[in-house]
């Protein structure tokens, strides 16, 4: 069986580009799906049997005073454990997450769990926090992944020692799964004006201060002592075994953002195991004590409380609650299940690397669990009064776009107040919008909930997002939607009357902050976004094309993308304090959602390209690429500021940024499978840095 444009007309030999894309092209022969793979089938978990979890704050493990204010300190550990993420009476599931080591405050909790703890910051004030990798046993020693580890790709490889780490290694047979002990570095999504030493770079990872690490393995990146000076330098603070400290200047707007693991060809995988959290920063000149009531032109009310550090969940009603959505498999005794072999996603069973063209034998182009998963359970229940709740949602799936549908809920009215920068320009009605709320990989809804005219019971907030790669469009028109008895369901609302008067602000006389305009852009940059097509076999030794790999790039002066790698160098250099457009050419068969560290950006709009004249579907591109002056503007709940834009395919997307901060950053697709193997780009903001690494990861050359 065949699909997408019968496989892109099978469309090539090993190695070819194909620039209309065949990355989603995934079913063949040979194609399985989580709900076979997996051994727990999702439609026999009961559901809405738990209560949804509100993350508690993370407690602070001292307040550091400077003469330059203070500075709000965290010692946080990553961590192996033992949750209940399946409904009570199934096995518990072995993971990974956060929590913190110590606190300073007598009582508080010292929980790791995933979602891990939401951190609460102060805008202006700082964050600085002792990330730990604490994977190890009870004895020292280290732990090993849960997930099956490729080693083929451009990966950091401890195991290559201090010449061969953060590389693809070279082997004579393709290889089993890595088993050492296990990288990580912490990215805060969403961080505005970060030092890079703080920002998570790929290459800045570090192994756990364990017993066992082999002779020869490097322990660390190969950026992470230069990083190391650079915090001692900036901060006055000491890196050593095991741990890095990292400081957040918090100068974002008001906004959700979120922390999660980012080590360099392992990030799937990592975070698949759960290492992932809430860091909301509050107050400054764009935060909810900005919003006005346009009736009075009084300081608005928002829904609250939101958890609070040192508080008692079980004596307090929260009517602000964030909520971490993601996909996940199992397999019946409870353990996470995740591909360990290629012919999951499209029946290839080889040649696999190390043979010239070969695939990577584990890796899989793209994942899509048979379960959601809320704030880490599997369908969850949220009692709700007949009242205003403000919700602030992220989609943390691995390779799938959701699309929050509400319309079940008869009598909810829905605004949409802010996204990944913070607050709109001006308060979004989805009701109005067909009670539906776009959520692409890592980006982020402020939304408020009216139910108040909703009647008692029982309601589902439902999923219309493919179970398959997003290329925009239509559920029901132009996809299938999910299956609306398992992913096509996320939580279940129950709804009970209210137990006092609901003093909030109706969110239609909601005043937003101003959004600040960036300055005009003095250079424009046009970057590819790509695919890597190869030719293989089944089982059965019939041929089967798929993806080797997802890449981005430039546009070239010729009009034709023009691939590059991680290792590449660096070909973004944007000057310090210059504004730049960024124009993302996708010339891909599907949506993919851009990430740009260490700024907010402005969507600019959108551009249609032009369709190749000798293509009868009209599907592949025009070479060169040329844009048709079909151009549209952001979506209202794009307004604002961003950190990831959804790049829809044949069009080109345009983003507006100022680089304020100088250093060595990335930018990437979020769908984490695609980031893993290649499709990851390092950028630089001025110039080359004294003893920064001159090796991989595009740390050489000025582009």
């Amino acid at each position: 069986m065949l699909t997408r444009r019968e496989f892109i007309k099978w469309s090539a030999t090993v190695g070819s580009w194909v620039y209309a894309g065949a990355l989603a092209a995934c079913a063949t022969s040979g194609k399985t799906s989580a709900a076979t793979a997996a051994s727990l089938d999702p439609a026999t978990i009961p559901k809405f049997t738990t209560p949804l979890l509100i993350p508690p704050v993370m407690p602070r493990a001292a307040v550091i005073e400077t003469a330059n204010g203070p500075i709000d300190y965290y010692e946080i550990s990553l961590r192996q454990f033992a949750q209940q993420v399946l409904p009570a009476g199934y096995p518990k599931t072995l993971l990974w997450g956060y929590g913190p080591v110590t606190a300073m405050a007598e009582g508080a909790l010292l929980l790791h769990n995933a979602p891990s703890l939401t951190i609460e910051a102060t805008a202006g004030v700082p964050t600085r926090i002792k990330w730990i990798n604490d994977l190890k046993a009870d004895d020292g020693t280290a732990l090993p992944h849960l997930l099956p580890v490729d080693p083929t790709l451009h990966w950091a490889n401890p195991a290559g020692g201090e010449s061969g780490r953060d590389s693809r290694p070279i082997f004579d047979d393709p290889p089993e799964p890595y088993t050492g002990p296990v990288p990580m570095v912490v990215h805060v999504h969403g961080a505005v004006g970060v030092g890079d030493e703080s920002d998570g770079y790929a290459e800045a990872w570090f192994l756990p201060d364990a017993t066992d690490i082999p002779a020869g393995y490097a322990a660390v990146g190969s950026w992470y002592d230069f990083f190391a000076r650079k915090a001692a330098a900036a901060h006055g603070v000491e890196w050593g075994p095991g741990f890095a400290i990292c400081q957040y200047p918090n100068g974002n707007r008001a906004s959700t953002i979120w922390y999660h693991d980012h080590a360099l060809g392992i990030t799937r995988l990592n975070v698949y195991a759960g290492p992932a959290g809430f860091f909301l920063v509050r107050g400054g000149p764009d935060g909810d004590a900005a919003v006005r009531d346009s009736r009075s032109g009084a300081p608005a009310v928002l829904p609250g409380p939101a958890p609070q550090e040192g508080d008692d969940p079980a004596a307090t009603a929260y009517y602000e609650i964030p909520i971490a959505i993601q996909d996940r498999a199992f397999n019946r005794d409870g353990s996470l299940f995740y591909p360990d072999a290629r012919d999951f996603f499209d029946g290839v069973t080889g040649p696999f690397i190390p043979e010239e063209g070969g695939f990577a034998p584990i890796w899989n182009p793209e994942f899509f669990g048979n379960t959601l998963i809320a704030n880490g359970n599997t369908w969850p229940y949220l009692e709700v009064e007949r009242r205003r709740y403000r919700f602030r949602f992220l989609n943390g799936c691995q390779s799938r776009f959701l699309i929050l549908d509400f319309s079940g809920i008869r009598g909810v009215r829905v605004w949409q107040i802010g996204n990944d920068g913070g607050f709109l320009a001006a308060p979004v009605d989805v009701t109005a919008a067909g009670h539906r709320i776009p959520l692409g990989l890592a980006e982020r809804a402020d939304v408020i909930v009216d139910f108040t005219a909703v009647a008692e019971g029982e309601y589902v907030l439902r999923n219309l997002g493919p179970e398959e790669p997003f290329a925009g469009g239509s559920p029901g028109e132009d996809f299938a939607p999910s299956d609306p008895d398992t992913t096509g369901q996320i939580l279940q609302f129950r709804i009970v009357a209210a137990t006092s008067a609901d003093a909030t602000t109706p969110p239609e006389f909601l005043v937003l902050p101003a959004i600040a305009a960036l300055p005009q852009a003095t250079v424009t940059r046009k970057l590819a976004l790509i695919e890597k097509n190869g030719s293989g076999t089944d089982a059965n030794d019939n041929e089967v094309d798929g993806p080797l790999q997802a890449l981005l790039g430039v546009v070239g002066k010729d009009g034709r993308p023009v691939h590059l790698e991680w290792m590449h160098p660096v070909t973004e250099d944007p000057a310090v304090g210059a504004t730049e457009v960024w124009e993302f050419y996708n010339t891909t068969e599907d949506a993919h959602p851009m990430h740009v560290h260490a700024v907010a950006f402005a969507v600019v709009n959108r551009e249609r390209l032009e369709p190749d004249a000798e293509d009868e579907e009209g599907e592949d591109l025009a070479l060169p690429l040329t844009p048709t002056g079909d151009v549209t503007p952001p979506a209202a709940w794009e307004t604002g500021f961003k950190d990831t834009v959804t790049a829809y395919p044949r069009q080109v997307t345009r983003i507006r940024a100022r680089f304020d901060h100088p250093g060595q950053f990335v930018w990437h697709c979020h769908i984490i499978e695609h980031e893993d193997n290649e499709m990851m780009r390092p950028y630089r903001v001025g110039p080359e840095q004294p003893g920064q690494p001159t090796t991989r990861g595009g740390s050489t050359g000025a582009g």
